[in-house]
């Protein structure tokens, strides 16, 4: 039979007279040694830390009575001893490989630590709390039960010093100890009282902070301590100057730890980080205990390699570059610590390595690709977690910007390093090159991953059918797979989601995938109601846009993503993937029916030019319109190149180009458009004033180029350099939470129609009154009219269509107004031809001479074209304005019913 072993810690306290004291190589364990002037204190005590094996409750109860009459051997000693306590705190036991320790009768763990706060964990809930350790004995534990604790602070009036932050430091042991001897003195003659000790030094003036621990109850022991706060205060002002009323003592604290103290609610505490590293590590104290909120603790040899990177990055090389990722692992392996500091320096050195190596063409080989794998694993390792989420707190895209970096240096291994595959406990890589059988096969990725804890594998695969591999072929294919990524990208965009299955990213340079397939297993299957969704580095979020589900089993979840480019994404960030189709769909065929609508206008606007510029307003109008189809026309032939460009692909410089001419020709329709709109309100406020030609067009130009040029050349200017100029997804302008240069776009133009919808208000106001010479009982009818001709043809003009990208911008959500708003502005050069073209009266009668078979036979003194625009058809016209310069009426028709009255014509 196998008696289990139990232990039972205890602790005396002796005292020793004489010139003696234990020294720091004695094998006596002390838990706190003081080193004082043996002159001056002839007494010193020391607490003893003892472990005492037993099997069952008899040989416990005789370990304690044994406790009771121990005597110290006068070989541990110079002098005569006392021991003047011995008291039996804490029990443990192994249980199933874990140790256990629990409280005797009467003592009590103080939360949140206990034994060692690295390697126990308290628990809190039920009857008896019990610590676990997994650890295999107590010589390094400092929080063992305890009857009471008591907690006290005073402020010292003299300058604070970092040195009183480091306990090894001279001060902090020349403080500590005079302290603990007064205070000592002052509460030795405390019923119950046992020992005190200076737990802190904290920053404002120098506030110095205390526990007593002792035998009584927490009410008994905080009475008699306050009793003699006056004889505490008279001892330590011996030794420094105090600030008045600044003595407390406290039989409760929210937080309490080794390392920061104790503390009250909210209370933060900064620290500088320990030996052999760099940077300071801040507290803050929550209800469940010290929380760390900020931590910058970098490794030395990590602070060294990221200076000689400056210096390298000056004259880089392949071999440099590799030798720093060597280095790197190196360093890593050596000091496996992943405090968030490290963290951050680590993927700085390799978005710095990653960067570099991009823009100066370099090829990865495939042993420091192996070495970056090794990097990547160590920092995802699940442990890590809790220092990501401190790291997040104050760099949000920390975990992105590796994610991107992993991404970018796969692509720098060339097809002839390929095939590899590198698996690690928290990531799996694999590359192949790209051959012929693509073609028949297409691409499948299949990983398996085992999370920590558990038995059961989480699986995810990959799929690419052939019929995506037409034509030419990519030159690479690699995929990653991670399970601690998905605890790091942060979860913001759908309530409580979280990710349940591995981050499977799959990259393919220079190259455009319309359908994917994958395939996860569910990582806690009790989760309901997945989403399909994609990491978005633009915006640092989960994005689902053109990402579905397409089906779940009790196991697993198929997704399938399509790729996306439809024209709401022109001022929209994103398009709900249920109607990624449909507005793709509506785009395309728009902008072909736009751009053969737009080329017509501009033909015919050539045919007729001489005949529509009889007169100023007519000129500036056609002038406008000809501006208006012709940057309408680049705007879209350039949102296709964007479009089919791959957005991936690098050098990026098709792309860019792509954006900014996008942008600029989208811009210049706008200003065309407030050019228009600003003609017809001068024409139809100051109705007799004149202003000359060239200034006309150098206004309308300065308008109409001038401002998109200069609005562009600054957002590309500012944002480029930043790498926030475009999406990382496609070919158009960014909207992340660092860079929103969309907004140079979506400002101007929404503004422009606030503008133009103020003169459709104005031109409508004047058409509601009824027209000089109409029956009283014709003016609802024609004014109706009117106004119904003037909303149709001035809406598509002015550029009032766009207005509905406010609606998508503020609720991208809405399907409707996606719909509305593609459908709209995809065919907004069809809509120019037809009410901006085809209802012009002028422009028809012309074209219908030109195209009627029986032009030819038709009199030439009968009426020449330009009689057609200011003579009427009938003998008694109404033409109440007459003089050169001035706004007049179109008619169309018998009736003054039918007057157009967006037709600018001057009687000449």
């Amino acid at each position: 039979m196998r008696v289990p072993a139990l232990w039972l810690i205890s602790f005396f306290t002796v005292t020793e007279a004489g010139d003696g004291f234990l020294g720091r190589n004695s094998d006596i364990k002390t838990k706190r040694e003081l080193i004082v002037n043996k002159k001056k204190h002839p007494v010193q005590e020391y607490e003893l830390l003892l472990q005492v094996a037993y099997r069952d409750a008899k040989e416990k109860r005789d370990v304690k009575n044994f406790l009771k009459l121990l005597k110290p051997p006068s070989l541990w000693f110079h002098g005569p001893t006392k021991i003047i306590r011995a008291k039996a705190t804490t029990y443990c036991g192994h249980q199933n490989g874990v140790l256990r320790c629990a409280c005797e009768d009467g003592y009590i763990w103080f939360p949140p630590s206990c034994l060692d706060p690295q390697k126990c964990y308290l628990h809190t809930a039920g009857s008896l709390q019990s610590c676990d350790c997994h650890l295999n004995n107590l010589t390094r534990s400092v929080n063992f039960c305890e009857r009471t604790k008591v907690w006290g602070t005073f402020k010292i009036n003299k300058r604070f010093t970092k040195d009183l932050l480091n306990s090894s430091s001279a001060m902090y042991s020349k403080y500590t100890t005079e302290i603990e001897i007064q205070l000592k003195e002052a509460y030795k003659r405390i019923q119950g009282f046992e020992s005190v000790h200076v737990t802190q030094f904290r920053d404002g003036s120098i506030i110095a902070g205390y526990e007593v621990v002792g035998s009584s109850s927490t009410s008994e022991l905080l009475s008699a301590m306050e009793q003699v706060t006056e004889k505490a205060e008279e001892g330590l002002q011996k030794l420094f100057p105090l600030e008045d009323d600044s003595f407390r003592v406290f039989g409760k604290v929210q937080c309490n730890s080794i390392v920061f103290g104790f503390g009250f609610k909210n209370d933060e505490y900064t620290l500088p980080c320990s030996s052999g590293y760099t940077g300071n590590i801040t507290a803050r104290c929550q209800p469940s205990g010290w929380q760390v909120v900020r931590e910058t603790c970098v490794l030395s040899q990590l602070e060294e390699l990221k200076k000689n990177f400056s210096v390298i990055a000056s004259n880089a090389t392949e071999a440099a570059m590799s030798s720093v990722v060597r280095n790197l692992s190196v360093v890593i392996q050596q000091n496996p610590s992943t405090t968030a500091g490290n963290l951050a320096s680590v993927v700085s050195i390799l978005g710095n390595v990653s960067s570099l190596s991009l823009a100066s063409h370099f090829s990865v080989s495939n042993s420091t690709m192996e070495d970056v794998i090794s990097i990547a694993d160590h920092i995802l390792n699940s442990t890590s977690v809790t220092n990501w989420t401190v790291l997040l707190q104050e760099e949000k895209q920390a975990s992105s910007q590796l994610l991107e970096t992993l991404e970018n240096i796969s692509v720098l291994v060339p097809p002839t390093a390929l095939p590899l595959n590198f698996s690690r406990e928290f990531i799996n890589w694999k590359g192949i090159p790209v051959s012929e059988s693509q073609h028949q096969t297409g691409y499948n990725y299949q990983t398996e991953m085992l999370p920590p804890n558990t038995s059961f594998p989480i699986r995810g695969r990959v799929l690419i059918g052939p019929d995506q591999f037409r034509g030419s072929l990519p030159e690479t294919i690699i995929s990653m797979a991670s399970l601690t990524l998905g605890n790091i990208l942060p979860v913001t965009k759908i309530g409580n989601a979280q990710v349940n299955g591995p981050v499977i990213s799959t990259i393919i340079q220079n190259y455009s995938i319309n359908e994917i397939f994958l395939i996860f297993s569910k990582i806690e299957s009790n989760l309901s109601q997945p989403h399909c969704m994609f990491w978005d580095f633009s915006h640092l979020q989960w994005n689902d846009a053109g990402c579905h589900l397409v089906n779940e089993t009790a196991d697993t979840v198929m997704c399938r993503c399509t790729h996306l480019t439809s024209f709401s994404m022109l001022m929209s960030p994103f398009v709900p993937s249920a109607i990624v189709p449909v507005v793709k769909w509506i785009t395309f065929v728009g902008l072909g029916v736009s751009i053969g609508s737009l080329i017509l206008c501009l033909i015919i606007e050539a045919l007729f030019w001489k005949q529509v510029k009889k007169n100023q307003t007519s000129h500036t109008r056609h002038i406008c319109m000809v501006n208006i189809s012709l940057c309408l026309l680049i705007a879209d032939v350039w949102f296709i190149v964007a479009a089919t460009v791959d957005a991936t692909a690098n050098p990026s410089g098709i792309c860019i180009a792509a954006v900014f001419f996008t942008h600029f020709f989208y811009l210049s329709l706008f200003f065309w458009m407030l050019v228009l709109g600003l003609l017809l309100a001068y024409r139809m406020v100051l109705v007799f004033h004149h202003m000359a030609m060239p200034l006309m067009m150098a206004v309308g130009f300065c308008l109409g180029y001038g401002c998109p040029l200069v609005i562009s050349v600054i957002t590309i200017a500012v944002t480029l350099p930043s790498n926030g100029y475009r999406r990382k997804d496609m070919c158009w302008l960014n909207w992340s939470e660092g860079s929103k240069p969309l907004l140079a776009l979506t400002v101007p133009a929404l503004t422009i129609v606030a503008v133009n919808l103020v003169v459709v208000v104005l031109v409508l106001t004047k058409l509601w009154r009824p027209a000089v010479g109409e029956r009283l009982s014709q003016d609802s009818k024609a004014t109706m009219v009117r106004v119904g001709k003037s909303l149709l043809i001035l809406t598509p003009l002015l550029g009032l269509t766009w207005g509905f990208g406010v609606g998508i911008m503020v609720d991208s959500q809405n399907l409707a107004l996606h719909v509305i708003f593609a459908l709209l502005n995809a065919f907004q050069g069809f809509f120019i031809l037809c009410f901006g073209m085809l209802l012009d009266n002028k422009l028809r009668q012309l074209l219908f001479d030109k195209l009627s078979p029986f032009s030819s036979l038709q009199q030439p003194s009968k009426q020449n074209s330009s009689e057609l625009s200011t003579k009427p058809k009938f003998a008694k016209s109404f033409n109440p304005l007459r003089h050169k310069g001035t706004y007049a009426f179109s008619h169309t028709g018998e009736s003054s019913n039918d007057i157009i009255l967006t037709q600018f014509l001057s009687t000449e």
